[in-house]
């Protein structure tokens, strides 16, 4: 196992124990109110006692309605039974740690060699040392002072972990404390103040950022297209900011759709949603043409056809110069390996087909050819070759803009990006889509239901390398965050979110109120306004981190995790005002333009289809990723983004080829024409194809003796 698996094993096991415990007594919790809703009743009937006689004596009041024995009954049961949640929370913790985990996790860490550049994390290493410390009996508690307590334990642990022992010692709990080592591990191997020897993910954060930053400092900025004079790039933002603030406040009273209503005491902004639009009539007979045309097209001539436009399989190559099979051979044996694996049937099915070609044969191309790598130049390939065919008259300018969501695909419990999904409501992986507005995908990955869309959202947008060029980023609230806003500024693109919460949206300010007050906006803008000095003071470190981000030398993943709440490091107090500055700035123009939120909403419905074809396309196994091994999930994934790629290129040859006509091009309205999208799919088979003979008989012997 790698050690960045390894690293990714820890921090899955210890968010699992403590997330599994948490939900567990929240279960506890309901349970134990269903079944004292007589109490609630009680509590009721007291509370109706007293407000109808509020002068009057408690015994003369209360007692009549709920006895006195009742109420001492219930006064014991809630002391004896009603710990803290924290309390039971941790119980729940222990339990599963010292029942499980506990025997594997000393050995899982004496694998790894942890570090850290902080001397504030130098306690947790040696706390790690105690805990791998091979022992035949461990005592069940340390005494004060053998293990360290400051820099490990959370303060809302230490009435746990450190008990009074006889006469008074204070002594430590070891399953509490290494229960405590291990949460405080998955904090800071997350923010790389700890990290591990020999890893890619959890590396020395120094190997993250550009060595030579000092000494090419020209080249970085040029790189970034950012200003090299750091009062320079704040003076244009904050011109920029300015003017988005006057505008939208001077044009908020003609503004229809926007208002400021009270609420809980304070203004929130009120904003009317957009109207339905008309419905694209003529598209539903255009997806009826297609499917008298072109009926029950199965989706592997389908991907056979793009295979012969665009040539994609001579980019699997084996890692082996001797190859005894002919290259068309190979193309064939790929695309029905592609095939299995991108409609999750597996090769498996593939080869009971009238193919002539076994399951060995084509386990052997599945090893040997298919690989990450070539995946991503075959999408790309498919992706450019989609935009070159594309007839402009038909689907208007490709644009700049782009939009990325994120859809769940099921997968065994027992894989270690498994995770349990609040919003899907199941268990499972994510994929994270980069669609273009005519539904063209250039970017695809995998990752983990708790980890960062705005680290995906980012990779996706600098990583795709396709000849889309964008410089808009459409994305749902989860795709967004203030720090998010910040590096997209300093990258060189705009992210535009579609803000669920958009009442309790705040304006950042330009300058302090007593030098600027707005005639409109003033009760929704913040009261502190943005530190230009903080900016300007940590403006090459934020080059520096973007710099890192563009040229791959450093995952989003890991350079967005060393910047969470609550920290106080200066260069996540400067991303964090410059974030507030750029969010503020989009906020003015959202909020102003109409036509800017019905783009945004448009991108995002077109991904919102994209996701709805996966089911048809990935249908096998019920939908469910069936393999313990992430190599395999992502083949998986990336095979569904062939197959999709592959569908849309099709698609859009087949429909120009319709609205090549006069008369078909006549009969679309405009409406029809802005709502045209490559995703009908009710003309494609991914099934196979069944033949009905009823002249034909299956082979039995009881048919032959009755002949």
């Amino acid at each position: 196992m790698k050690t960045d698996d390894l690293g990714d094993l820890v921090i899955s096991i210890t968010h699992k124990i403590s997330a599994r415990a948490e939900s567990k007594v929240i279960k506890e919790y309901v349970a134990d109110f269903r079944k004292v809703e007589s109490k609630d009743s009680l509590l009721g009937k007291i509370v109706v006692a007293i407000d109808g006689q509020p002068e009057g004596d408690i015994p003369q009041v209360v007692f009549p309605v709920v006895p006195r024995e009742m109420i001492r009954e219930l006064a014991q049961a809630y002391l004896s039974d009603t710990p803290s949640f924290t309390t039971r929370v941790h119980r729940t913790i222990r339990r599963s740690y010292a029942r499980h985990y506990r025997r594997a996790m000393p050995v899982i860490l004496g694998a790894l060699t942890f570090q850290t550049n902080s001397s504030s994390a130098q306690p947790l290493l040696i706390a790690l040392a105690a805990l791998t410390k091979t022992l035949e009996r461990k005592p069940q508690f340390y005494v004060e002072g053998e293990v360290p307590v400051e820099g490990v334990i959370r303060s809302k642990w230490r009435d746990i972990v450190l008990e009074a022992g006889p006469e008074g010692v204070v002594r430590i709990n070891r399953i509490n404390y290494e229960i405590c080592v291990l949460q405080t591990l998955r904090d800071k191997l997350r923010t790389k103040e700890i990290w591990i020897e020999g890893a890619k993910c959890y590396c020395d954060p120094d190997q993250d950022l550009p060595a030579d930053f000092d000494a090419r400092k020209e080249h970085y900025f040029d790189l970034l297209d950012q200003p090299l004079d750091a009062d320079q790039f704040v003076q244009s933002l904050r011109n920029d900011l300015r003017g988005a603030l006057r505008a939208f406040d001077q044009g908020l009273p003609a503004n229809k759709d926007v208002k400021l209503k009270p609420r809980g005491g304070q203004a929130c902004i009120s904003l009317r949603s957009l109207g339905p639009q008309v419905d694209p009539v003529a598209l539903e007979d255009l997806k009826a043409e297609l499917a008298r045309r072109w009926p029950m097209t199965s989706l592997l001539d389908v991907l056979k056809e793009v295979d012969l436009r665009t040539e994609f399989t001579p980019l699997f190559r084996a890692a082996s110069s001797r190859q005894a099979l002919s290259s068309e051979e190979v193309s064939r044996r790929l695309l029905l390996a592609l095939f299995g694996i991108g409609t999750n049937i597996g090769i498996k099915a593939i080869a009971a087909g009238p193919h002539k070609v076994s399951y060995k044969e084509l386990l052997y191309i599945r090893q040997r050819f298919i690989h990450k790598t070539a995946l991503r130049d075959a999408t790309r390939r498919i992706a450019d070759a989609t935009y070159r065919i594309r007839n402009a008259d038909i689907w208007g300018n490709a644009g700049t803009s782009c939009a990325s969501d994120s859809t769940q695909l099921a997968s065994w419990d027992q894989n270690l990006m498994t995770e349990w999904h609040q919003r899907y409501g199941g268990r499972g992986v994510m994929i994270y889509w980069h669609v273009d507005k005519q539904a063209t995908c250039v970017h695809s990955q995998l990752k983990q239901v708790s980890s960062s869309e705005v680290a995906s959202m980012m990779t996706g947008v600098l990583h795709h390398d396709t000849d889309l060029d964008i410089d808009r980023q459409f994305v749902d609230t989860h795709g967004q965050s203030v720090v998010g806003f910040a590096f997209c500024h300093l990258l060189g693109f705009d992210l535009m979110p579609r803000l669920k919460g958009i009442a309790n949206q705040k304006l950042a300010r330009a300058d302090k109120q007593a030098d600027h007050r707005f005639a409109n906006i003033d009760p929704i803008c913040m009261a502190k306004p943005i530190d230009w000095d903080l900016i300007a003071r940590h403006y090459d470190e934020m080059i520096r981190l973007a710099s890192a981000l563009k040229l791959r030398t450093a995952d989003a993943e890991a350079i967005l995790r060393r910047f969470i709440r609550g920290q106080t490091h200066p260069v996540f107090s400067a991303l964090l005002e410059l974030g507030k500055a750029v969010k503020t700035i989009f906020l003015c123009r959202y909020l102003g333009n109409e036509e800017l939120r019905r783009e945004i909403n448009s991108g995002l419905n077109v991904i919102e289809r994209w996701n709805g074809v996966n089911n048809f396309i990935f249908y096998g196994n019920g939908n469910e990723l069936v393999s313990n091994r992430r190599d395999d999930h992502e083949i998986s994934v990336l095979s569904l983004h062939l197959l999709q790629a592959a569908m849309v290129y099709v698609n859009t040859l087949m429909i120009q080829e319709v609205l090549g006509e006069r008369a078909w091009r006549e009969k679309m309205t405009a409406r029809d024409m802005a709502a045209l999208n490559p995703l009908p799919h009710s003309h494609f088979n991914p099934y196979g194809v069944f033949d009905l003979d009823m002249d034909t008989r299956l082979p039995l012997e009881e048919m032959r003796m009755a002949a």
